[in-house]
């Protein structure tokens, strides 16, 4: 399985998937660890902080579950190395909170027809959607446009550190659903938390089929 963001969605969703006993997980972020990471990065430390992402949270991983192999890919992909990296695993879990990333991921997990397992989570609220991407949509894409970025940082816009630990832990059973049964349990439907209120929204995703990514595969 390939995660794509070591930060608050994909630290706990690496912890999770290494405990049960994945047997390989490729960490894809060349970001590096800040103190102010710490409250909802839970795979590091202030022993971590300067350290790459991927190579810190691989060590703790290996820690955990010496059986999982963990390839490390500290680097930004180039859309041919993401391409590649995506037709190489069973599913991705993209745990970035850049909109421009999420895109690019989406656009390769749609050509590969890799399933894909994608979560945000900002201030008080969570988001999760998952596209087995057999062949037609719906995609990511058929959700957002590029004009529709809303997704900030939480860095900036602030998060209550429990928040992405949650959503991050719905992933990582997403991605074992996917791998157990071939089905996500998810497809095709965004599921949307409200910590503030304690709610809980599904809702379907209409394939697009002007869609410039799904709907020309069709």
């Amino acid at each position: 399985m390939l995660i794509v963001g070591v930060g608050g969605l994909g630290c706990p969703a690496a912890q999770y998937l290494a405990s049960s006993g994945a047997g390989a997980l490729v960490l894809n972020d060349f970001d590096r660890v800040d103190e102010s990471n710490l409250p909802r990065q839970i795979l590091f430390d202030d022993g971590d902080v300067g350290e790459l992402k991927a190579v810190a949270a691989a060590r703790r991983l290996h820690a955990l579950n010496p059986a999982t192999n963990v390839t490390v890919l500290a680097e930004r992909l180039d859309p041919q190395a993401l391409g590649a990296a995506v037709a190489g695993v069973r599913v991705v879990l993209d745990c970035t909170d850049n909109f421009a990333t999420r895109l690019a991921i989406n656009r390769a997990c749609v050509a590969a027809h890799v399933p894909l397992v994608t979560g945000a989570a900002l201030r008080f609220e969570g988001q999760m959607m998952a596209f087995e991407n057999r062949g037609g949509g719906p995609c990511y894409r058929c959700v957002y446009r590029d004009e529709d970025e809303w997704l900030g940082t939480c860095q900036g816009n602030g998060v209550l550190a429990p928040v992405p630990g949650v959503i991050g832990t719905l992933m990582a059973i997403e991605a074992l659903e996917l791998v157990l049964t071939g089905h996500a349990p998810l497809n095709g439907r965004l599921l949307l938390w409200d910590a503030s209120y304690g709610t809980w929204q599904s809702l379907a995703i209409k394939s697009d089929p002007m869609c410039p990514v799904c709907g020309i595969t069709s």
